[in-house]
């Protein structure tokens, strides 16, 4: 690994533990033990640092929206998409607790992150078309298909903020397993277009996810 990857590596590590506006390039060099001058050789500053790692972010979210080869979907497949991409939203957790304040510091930010948004809902309607020609799902139409993906994304992409506000948790103490009950909440959405022969086992599973912070809320 060299020291670009190191530096990278290590500024999402620190984002994630401390809270990206707590950390410097400062923290970051002595977190490595190069001089901060060997870091501004690589990066300008925190800002062109934050968008390698959502590039890095997109890599790997665009992988795990990649659909199967060859054969049709599964309920497991559905539920390996939500897992793959709640441990990516885990993994890179730092950047949604505060993205509107990234994306409006950062106009290259901003565009590709539109983009990216645009890419990832073409592919939540992929999945969810395939989950159609599978019989897991009932046959709908084009608009409310568009509809049900960006309804999914939403809540993927705004659960965290949703803890931290309404469910009233502290962003450094949201643990991995509370962030994935938003996949609960996902499958909540579809569970009106399930076709009866799927329904026990896509509800069935989706209670491995059942987000204790109803009862916080007296729900």
């Amino acid at each position: 690994m060299n020291t670009r990857e190191k530096i990278i590596l290590a500024s999402l590590d620190l984002f994630n533990e401390r809270g990206e506006r707590n950390v410097t390039t400062n923290h970051i060099a002595s977190h490595l033990g190069i001089s901060p001058g060997n870091l501004y050789y690589h990066f300008r500053n925190k800002t062109d640092i934050i968008y390698e790692i959502f590039l890095q972010y997109q890599l790997l979210v665009n992988h795990y929206l990649q659909a199967p080869e060859g054969r049709p979907l599964t309920v497991e497949d559905q539920f390996d998409y939500l897992e793959s991409v709640f441990d990516g939203l885990w993994s890179y957790r730092f950047f949604h607790r505060d993205l509107e304040h990234y994306l409006e510091s950062d106009e290259r930010l901003k565009t590709d992150y539109r983009k990216f948004t645009q890419r990832c809902i073409g592919s939540v309607v992929n999945i969810i078309q395939g989950m159609e020609l599978s019989g897991i799902l009932r046959p709908v139409s084009d608009h409310l298909r568009r509809s049900l993906a960006l309804n999914v994304w939403l809540v993927v992409t705004n659960w965290m903020s949703f803890l931290k506000t309404a469910a009233d948790e502290e962003s450094a103490l949201i643990r991995k397993d509370t962030l994935k009950h938003g996949i609960y909440q996902v499958i909540c959405l579809e569970t009106p277009y399930l076709q009866p022969a799927f329904y026990d086992q896509v509800t069935g599973l989706q209670q491995n996810y059942s987000p204790s912070v109803l009862n916080d809320l007296g729900l």
